[in-house]
């Protein structure tokens, strides 16, 4: 069954009509939609690779992302957060800067 769903799942991203999308919301209030471009579990934690949905200005010179990781909340719920710990956050950083920079074809 798990096979199946991991399936159907890979078929819908080949057609690029399956998205796991999030609304993110910055400390003014302000939400923004941002797509999971990648996911890796480094040392127990779960950390996402993020674009915005819709680009900005500054997207169109170079490609951005950001890394937040899955916490637990008292009730036990998983939610999103920023990672402020700079070492945590050069891990993972750098984890997706690898995984990002081998997609990439410097033959072409």
């Amino acid at each position: 069954m798990a096979d199946e769903k991991k399936d159907q799942r890979d078929e819908l991203e080949d057609d690029e009509e399956y998205a796991d999308v999030y609304t993110l919301t910055d400390e003014e209030g302000n939400s923004y939609e941002f797509e999971v471009i990648d996911e890796a579990e480094l040392d127990g934690t779960l950390y996402y690779a993020m674009v915005p949905v819709e680009e900005t200005e500054s997207d169109t010179d170079e490609w951005n992302y950001i890394v937040l990781k899955q916490v637990k909340d008292e009730n036990g719920e998983d939610y999103l957060e920023t990672i402020e710990d700079d070492d945590e956050f050069e891990k993972a950083a750098a984890y997706f800067d690898e995984q990002f920079s081998s997609d990439i074809d410097y033959d072409n």
